[in-house]
Order: C-alpha cells, then sequence, then structure tokens
C-alpha cells in the first residue's frame, strides 16, 4: 500500500521554517497540530521533523517499535552540549543498559529512604526561615528547595553552601541557552556569537561546580586523590579509610553509588562519566521538580477547594506533628494534586527521536534520519483523553487511571528510556509541597496571573506569591474583599 501523504503545519516561513512559531507561540502550536492529523511534517529550518499527535503512535514510538526511533535529534543534540554522555542523552545500546543498570539502585525505595527524614529537615529548615506576608519569587523558592533536597540526597549533608548558590544561579540562563540552540539553525549557534560564548563558558562553569561537588564528596568518603580530572578517585582505599558509604552509616549520599563503582572490566567509572551523569541528575531534578511545585501553588491558589482537601489529609496524617518520611505514602490526595499539575503543564513540551530506518508510523512513511517529535504537553492535554484538559481536576487520579490515561500521561517518559528516578521524584516533590503546606497554610498571588512559558520545562512567566499562617486561602480573600468594600464605602462618605 503507498504510504498516506504527511500534512503539514502551515506557516512555514523561508530559512526558518515554524521556528518563528516555536519561539512565539510554541504551546499553542504544538495544540493546533492536533487537528491537522496524527503525524504533522513541520520545519526546523531547512530540515523537516515529525510530530506524532496520536499517544497511540507515541507509544510504537517509545514502546513497542522502540528499536526504530533512538534516543537523538535536535533537542537531545542541545542537551548534549552540556550533559554530555549521561543516561539522559547517551545513545541507546549496551553503554546505555550498563549505565541505568549501574544507577539503577540508587533510586530504589531502600535507599531512597535513607535520605528522605534528612531531606525534609533540610527542606524543613529553609521554609521556615521564610517571612510572613513577604512577597517571594515562587519559582526561585521551589528551585532553591528542590536543589537544596536534591543535593542533600545526592553528595550528603555537608555540601558547602557556596555550591548550591552557584548551582541556583547558572542552572536557568544554561536551559534558556538550551532552547535556543534547539529552535535555531544549527550554523547560528555555531557562530562566535556573544550569546554562543556565555552558554558555552556556563557549561564549563557548571563542570567546574560539579568537580568540586565530587571531590567534596570523595574526600568525605575517604576515596583517595580526587582531583585527578581523567579518572574517578581510587576505590580501593574506601573501606581501610573508614568508608560511611561501605560501612553503612546514615549520612550516605545517592552519588555515593557511582563514585564507588568498580566495573571488573574497565574500573572505576571516569571523571568525565562521574561529571555527565551528576549534571544529568541535578538538571532533571531541578527542572522538572521545581517547576511542577511552583504551579501546583499556582493552581491551589485559584482553587481553594483544592488547597482545604490537602490540609485535611496532612492533618489527619499528620497531627499537629511535622512531616515525617513514613507519612508520604499516605498522602494521596497531595499526590493526585502534583499529577495533576504535571499533567496540565509538561512538564517538558518537545522531545526528539531519530528514525533509524524508514519506517512507516501511523500509515505516513518517516525516511531514516529523520526528527520525530512527541510532546507530552499536546498529548496531556488531548481532550479525548482528559475531558476538559484546561480545567485542573486532581480528581482525575483517583482510583486507577486506565489505559488511555496511563499511555498519554507522558510526564516521566515511557518504555526503556523512562525516567530512571521517578520513584525519587514523587518523594521530593511531595515532601516539599506537603511541607510548604504544613507551615504556610494559606497563598495569596502578589503578581499578575503566570502564563505558561516554554522552556526546557513549561516554566510560569512571572510569579510572586506571600504565604500566611492561619486562615485559608478562602477566608482571606472573603476577608480582604470586605476590607476592599469598606474602604471604598468610606472613600464615597468622604468625598460626599
Amino acid at each position: 500500500m503507498s504510504p498516506t501523504p504527511t500534512p503539514v503545519a502551515p506557516g512555514a516561513l523561508p530559512l526558518i521554517g515554524h521556528g518563528l512559531q516555536l519561539k512565539q507561540r510554541p504551546l499553542e502550536f504544538m495544540n493546533s497540530l492536533r487537528e491537522h492529523g496524527q503525524v504533522v511534517r513541520i520545519q526546523l529550518a531547512r530540515t523537516p521533523a515529525y510530530v506524532v499527535t496520536d499517544p497511540a503512535l507515541t507509544k510504537e514510538v517509545l514502546v513497542t517499535d522502540v528499536t526504530s526511533f533512538a534516543k537523538g535529534g535536535r533537542i537531545i543534540d542541545a542537551l548534549k552540549v552540556f550533559f554530555g554522555d549521561g543516561l539522559a542523552t547517551v545513545a541507546d545500546g549496551d553503554t546505555h543498559m550498563k549505565n541505568r543498570r549501574l544507577m539503577q539502585p540508587m533510586f530504589n525505595k531502600a535507599h531512597i529512604a535513607t535520605r528522605g527524614d534528612t531531606m525534609i529537615e533540610q527542606v524543613r529548615e529553609i521554609v521556615e526561615g521564610w517571612a510572613e506576608g513577604e512577597s517571594r519569587d515562587t519559582l526561585a523558592d521551589m528551585t532553591e528547595l528542590t536543589l537544596a533536597a536534591f543535593l542533600t540526597a545526592l553528595f550528603g549533608a555537608d555540601l558547602p553552601a557556596h555550591l548550591q548558590r552557584d548551582f541556583i544561579a547558572l542552572m536557568p540562563p544554561i536551559m534558556q541557552g538550551t532552547i535556543r540552540q534547539t529552535i535555531l539553525p544549527g550554523w547560528v549557534t555555531r557562530l562566535p556569537l556573544p550569546a554562543n560564548r556565555a552558554h558555552a563558558q556556563r557549561v564549563a562553569q557548571l563542570r567546574e561546580l560539579i568537580d568540586q561537588a565530587i571531590d567534596h564528596r570523595a574526600a568525605a568518603l575517604g576515596l583517595g586523590d580526587a582531583s585527578d580530572s581523567g579518572s574517578a578517585p581510587d576505590v580501593g582505599s574506601a573501606a581501610a579509610a573508614g568508608c560511611p558509604h561501605a560501612a553503612g552509616q546514615a549520612d550516605t549520599g545517592l552519588f555515593d553509588t557511582l563514585l564507588t563503582a568498580d566495573d571488573p572490566d574497565t574500573g572505576p567509572l571516569p571523571r568525565r562519566q562521574l561529571q555527565d551523569e551528576a549534571i544529568t541528575l541535578l538538571t532533571g531534578a531541578i527542572e522538572t521538580t521545581s517547576t511542577t511545585l511552583a504551579w501546583a501553588l499556582v493552581e491551589i491558589e485559584k482553587n481553594p477547594e483544592v488547597g482545604r482537601r490537602m490540609l485535611e489529609e496532612l492533618e489527619t496524617v499528620c497531627a499537629d506533628r511535622p512531616l515525617r518520611y513514613e507519612d508520604l505514602d499516605e498522602l494521596t490526595y497531595v499526590r493526585a494534586v502534583l499529577q495533576e499539575s504535571m499533567r496540565m503543564y509538561g512538564p517538558a513540551w518537545l522531545v526528539t527521536r531519530t528514525a533509524t530506518r524508514t519506517v512507516s508510523l501511523g500509515g505516513h512513511s518517516i525516511p531514516e534520519g529523520a526528527d520525530v517529535i512527541y510532546s507530552p504537553y499536546l498529548h496531556q492535554h488531548d481532550p479525548s483523553v482528559f475531558p476538559e484538559p484546561e480545567r485542573f481536576d486532581p480528581d482525575r487520579w483517583s482510583g486507577r487511571p486506565d489505559a488511555a490515561t496511563r499511555g498519554a500521561f507522558l510526564a516521566f517518559g515511557a518504555g526503556r528510556r523512562n525516567c530512571v528516578g521517578e520513584a525519587f521524584a514523587w518523594t521530593e516533590l511531595l515532601i516539599i509541597l506537603a511541607t510548604v503546606r504544613q507551615i504556610w497554610p494559606r497563598l495569596a498571588l502578589t503578581s499578575t496571573a503566570p502564563k505558561p512559558q516554554a522552556l526546557v520545562t513549561v516554566k510560569p512567566d512571572g510569579l510572586s506569591m506571600a504565604l500566611y499562617r492561619g486562615a485559608d486561602s478562602a477566608d482571606s480573600r472573603g476577608k480582604e474583599t470586605e476590607k476592599e468594600s469598606g474602604s471604598a464605602e468610606a472613600g464615597v462618605i468622604h468625598r460626599l
């Protein structure tokens, strides 16, 4: 049978293709492609790419015909600039499977549990330090909390504070530079332009910070000289030096698994791979988690009933005491709020694969070497799967989701390249949101209502909030309305 002609998205411009639409209105553009077909061709500069708008066909790409669609494409090429060959960007094959098996134990529940209460303490200390009623940059706060919790889990609780501050400062501009490299033609990103040079310098700075964190943790583990940039620290001296990881002491970090890895064929992991994996883990943890948390707080403020039900659940589970790690499994409604936030706002909106051969996808011929794009944001706003997709409804996730819902929810990917740290991500999300809500049960938006901004993740374009102890948002808004009404009446009387 002849292949079905692949529809072409309207609005392509000479030289830049659909780049202008992807830059100016990326989410609206991606959602509009569903109207044109299950597979739609777009132009990235002069290069064609094929966007899959049907979740069932995306499952073919990620799961059932995965060998025909390798990890790759423009966004992966851009991420490789600073990820290197970390787990998220390394090519499919034996190396990927070997590295995934190596890292999997870092993220099993038993290992995460050893860090849970330490993460809670770290988050609680930061959150309790916020000033009541102060207008705060909410995304920056969530980034700080996410990074602090993850660095504590990754490298232990004694990482120097200046490293954490530098990580927070570097990551946002690096991610902005990455999406710029994805959208612009390749020849532009290779020119010696100020923006390109600045991006390269930031990536180099990030690797220097990672080196410092690795050296700090290796010294704490007694792993010998970790300053050699060509190799990992000497693992052989770990036990003799009283390595906390080897001794099973409580203050271990997840990264100890990689620092103490000793492959029988290749020996300890080389320094470059340690850097790549650390950057991959940090970026995944910071970008997706902080964005999800920020949007969750926005929706809680907009939907007082959601906030009330969360507080009721926290009171039932924790009573008057602070959150504990063993409480997390009982926070089913808090988890539903987080999952609905992920559904509505991505967190990823554009993911690419490369066709390894000429292949038929939904009857459309995809040529070998072509970029194949799928969008979790697009699938998670599909009205045939999620009725009224723009409505925030945590109750969508009560009970067990059906197959269509599971297939369209791609916040953690699917198949053999799904997120290795999904269990950890849920732990971190639950700890942070529950702790913030316990300490600050009332939220008030102090900025204009934020709009989704598509970078690597879907961020709020500007978001500040004030937090209060005491009455919930609904009570507060009622009192504020009464106060405003009273002030207006007083003004009229004064003028009369």
